[in-house]
């Protein structure tokens, strides 16, 4: 395959990356325990931990996991916020040789139960927040052993206590519940479990890259989740990628390692997992934001002390836009604001840029590719509008229906090979058959066009395209469109049933200027958009639906509409 897109590589950039020098991705975790035992890993609410502790917890976990007798390769259940448990547990699984299964804490009954069936996980470490959705399921699922985590567990003895004491009873933050004990479940509380774990050594476990890592599943904003199979190999690789992309951008650092990492999107979604790997790779540190929506108290966060890398969705840039304290943050060490997990758009690109002096750099990817696909150079000065150029090792062909490959220019499927790529998904032939390609290429949903210098632009999703009247419509484009209308904070377009057009276009629109009227966003889109893009329908709303990553759910517009 003519890989045209190497021309366009910065300077000093690889051309790939080699996972095997690793045996598995557990290896490069504790390679970097021990090489960084005194430096920081995290920061959370003002408390610091260690590589050296988190080494030590993750190994007395690791070791009382393996003392419950759970099968090699066993499914362990992660549902747990930005706290240090989350990267005790995810490592201390992955040394005991599980498989993680990251679940969104916000999950309704119904989404855990499907996760919990579905992955067959046995066990699984909680907070006690969450633990009153566990209750309405776990006699419907594969669940034996449960280890109970409160708020305030890894961050100091006297502080600790009393966050836990305010989450339970100040704020009211977690629900009375009372977990069945039938059939031999049990329920240990997390400090407990690193107790008993302190006493028992744990057994290095065979492993290799082609062992199952991650059991990441997909969103589910179309329908039921999937759990999407990512290896040692796909993990280690996507963090080489993520290396050799972004270390450009944070050579004013000097030193990669004293790297400050801000972790407010969740921790269990692939875009921040990839990056906090990436973080542990480098033995930098990250900030953890347990609750980014609480803007305030974010920007508290950052005004702490001097960040390199903020990763971000697209609203939650715009929601500390809009927030009035934003301009009291310093920028002035911030070296990569990336953008990535929804569509990026100029509005909101600009106005950062011009906030910070640091410009949105978008990127594209899947939890099917361990978030690594595309991305714009990260010393790019401005914003592109497109979602970059293919990363070391991966290839990106824009294919027809039939799996054919078109010219450059032609617009198609996004297609995608590469080391970090899934396996498949999990117990569901039917989906891999369709998934991939006759040659190897796995099908991403993304209609894109590839121009001669290798860079992609997405145009949408093929089952969120709208049909007016013969034309094909896609809401990425009507919403950056629109997002750049003085007054607009952000939008979302979906289509509705027209007896005369087939679909029509409706658009909804969050503004922070009251004057702002439909009359004058329809005169905009006149003057900016082809007849026939131009929506038929205009609704204000104070928000939009979305995922706990941001994203916006433009089905459940389609539902409520």
């Amino acid at each position: 395959m003519d890989k045209h897109w190497l021309k366009s590589y910065p300077e000093g950039v690889p051309h790939d990356i080699q996972p095997e020098q690793y045996r598995s991705l557990t290896q490069m975790l504790e390679e970097s325990f021990k090489k960084n035992a005194a430096r920081p890993f995290s920061v959370c609410m003002e408390r610091w931990m260690t590589y050296g502790q988190l080494d030590e917890l993750s190994a007395a976990l690791g070791a009382w996991l393996q003392g419950q007798g759970l099968e090699p390769g066993a499914r362990v259940a992660i549902m747990l916020p930005n706290i240090p448990q989350f990267a005790v547990t995810m490592a201390a699984v992955l040394r005991a040789g599980y498989t993680c299964v990251n679940v969104n804490p916000l999950y309704t009954a119904r989404e855990l139960e499907h996760q919990l069936k579905d992955s067959g996980a046995t066990a699984i470490v909680i907070l006690e927040n969450f633990a009153k959705t566990l209750e309405e399921v776990i006699d419907k699922t594969p669940i034996k052993h449960v280890v109970m985590a409160s708020m305030g567990d890894l961050l100091g003895f006297w502080y600790g206590m009393w966050i836990t004491f305010a989450v339970r009873h100040l704020a009211k933050m977690v629900p009375a519940y009372k977990l069945p004990l039938s059939a031999g479940r049990k329920v240990t509380s997390f400090n407990r479990a690193i107790a008993e774990g302190t006493s028992r050594t744990l057994a290095s476990t065979p492993q290799s890259l082609d062992s199952v890592a991650f059991l990441q599943y997909t969103g589910g904003t179309t329908g039921l989740s999937k759990g999407a199979v990512l290896t040692h190999r796909n993990i280690v690789a996507a963090i080489l990628q993520a290396e050799a992309w972004f270390s450009p951008a944070l050579k004013r650092i000097g030193d990669v390692s004293k790297t400050n990492s801000i972790a407010a999107l969740p921790l269990y979604h692939i875009f921040a997992l990839t990056l906090s790997l990436l973080a542990i790779r480098w033995g930098s540190h990250l900030t953890l934001v347990p609750n980014p929506r609480d803007f305030g108290k974010f920007i508290d966060v950052l005004k702490k002390r001097p960040f390199h890398m903020l990763p971000a969705v697209n609203t939650l840039f715009n929601a500390l836009l809009q927030h009035p304290q934003f301009k009291t943050v310093d920028f002035s060490q911030l070296c990569v604001s990336q953008a990535g997990g929804m569509a990026a758009s100029e509005g909101t690109a600009r106005q950062w840029q011009k906030a910070t002096g640091c410009p949105m750099v978008e990127g594209w990817g899947m939890s099917e590719t361990c978030a690594i696909g595309t991305n714009n150079p990260v010393m790019t000065r401005e914003f592109s509008g497109t979602i970059g150029l293919p990363l070391p090792s991966i290839e990106i062909a824009i294919k027809d229906d039939d799996g054919n490959s078109l010219p450059i220019g032609q617009p198609g499927e996004i297609c995608i090979k590469g080391p970090n790529v899934m396996q498949g998904y999990y117990n569901q032939p039917a989906e891999n058959e369709k998934a991939f390609t006759p040659d190897g290429f796995m099908r991403t949903g993304d209609v894109g066009i590839m121009d001669e210098r290798g860079y992609s632009k997405i145009v949408d999703r093929k089952k969120d395209m709208i049909l007016v009247s013969g034309f094909n419509v896609f809401p990425n484009e009507l919403e950056n469109v629109i997002s750049l209308c003085p007054g607009v904070v952000e939008c979302a377009a979906i289509g509705i049933p027209d007896e005369k057009q087939g679909e029509a276009i409706k658009v909804f629109v969050v503004k922070n200027d009251p004057s702002l009227s439909e009359d004058d966003l329809a005169k905009y889109c006149r003057q900016n958009l082809t007849g026939y893009k131009v929506p038929k329908y205009i609704e204000f709303r104070d928000d939009l639906p979305k995922t706990n990553v941001g994203k916006i759910l433009r089905r459940e517009l389609r539902v409520a509409r």
